[in-house]
């Protein structure tokens, strides 16, 4: 006999009727969201309007995603929900660099490049020289590692949001490490930004009085055979909202020193004009699938 639905039976109710068949992760996820969403109703005893104004409030969202934009990552970030389940999936072990969100404005053609090249298109912004080795827990260097790398420009926008300004693939490069688990590029140093504000998770933002912005970082997906995959960033340090990132994404072991150089013989070691920023940091993978 199915469970009668009252205030407090109607979890009971909604989980009764799960199939037997159910994949067992499934139910375990389900009943553990339908318990949690049903306690949070009763709890602020949600209302009718509430509950119509959250429903136009996640339609709306959805309509703001489209093929460069995801406004439910972004939703997920500001929420700290991104970096709840970045940090549970991906539990550092030891030396292990820590994992970062995936941001919303990641893409997946970023172009294959050279090592030593530079993924600023514009020319605008301060030069910077960005190196580093791949390597193992146990330093062993990982020859052939790839790193998706992609940044906003100097003015806080990714290509993806000025079409008209910036060349697609401006700020973005695909790059393999060397014998020696050794990458370099040429790039320019980021800006801070905000998020994007002109969707729901803007309107969010204001109603409850939080900013926007995201220190100035360049992003990094790095893969290895026999280690598992790492998102990440780098945070330039004493960039502004480096203590207060909207999406919490800002971890003290992820803060680089972009160190200024005017040696123009170090200029010309990296085909760069001086004064530029030079960052340079290792990164350390974990074993597994």
């Amino acid at each position: 006999m199915a469970t009668d639905f009252t205030e407090e039976t109607a979890a009971d109710a909604v989980i009764e009727s799960f199939a037997p068949s159910t994949d067992p992760r499934l139910r375990e996820v389900m009943t553990s969201l339908v318990r949690h969403l049903h306690a949070f109703a009763r709890e602020v005893e949600l209302t009718i309007p509430e509950w119509n104004a959250a429903i136009d409030f996640l339609t709306r969202t959805g309509h703001k995603c489209d093929d460069d934009r995801q406004e439910f990552i972004l939703l997920s970030d500001v929420l700290g929900l991104s970096m709840l389940t970045e940090t549970i999936s991906n539990r550092k072990f030891g030396v292990a660099t820590e994992s970062t969100v995936l941001g919303p404005f990641h893409v997946v053609e970023s172009p294959p490049l050279e090592l030593g090249a530079s993924i600023d298109k514009v020319g605008t912004g301060m030069p910077c020289v960005v190196t580093g080795r791949v390597v193992s827990v146990d330093g062993t260097p990982l020859a052939g590692a790839t790193l998706d790398v992609w940044q906003a420009n100097d003015q806080g926008f990714y290509d993806v949001q000025q079409p008209a300004v910036q060349p697609r693939g401006n700020g973005r490069g695909l790059f393999t490490a060397d014998g020696d688990g050794r990458f370099w590029f040429r790039t320019i140093v980021p800006s801070h930004y905000p998020i994007p504000t002109d969707g729901p998770v803007g309107e969010m933002l204001i109603a409850t009085g939080r900013h926007a912005f995201r220190p100035a970082h360049i992003h990094f997906i790095v893969a290895a055979p026999g280690h598992r995959d790492l998102t990440t960033h780098i945070f330039v340090a004493g960039s502004e909202y480096i203590e207060s990132d909207t999406v919490f994404a800002v971890k003290k072991s992820l803060v680089i020193d972009f160190v200024p150089v005017d040696d123009p013989a170090e200029g010309n070691k990296w085909d760069v004009p001086v004064p530029f920023r030079h960052a340079d940091f290792e990164i350390i993978m974990q074993p597994g699938a």
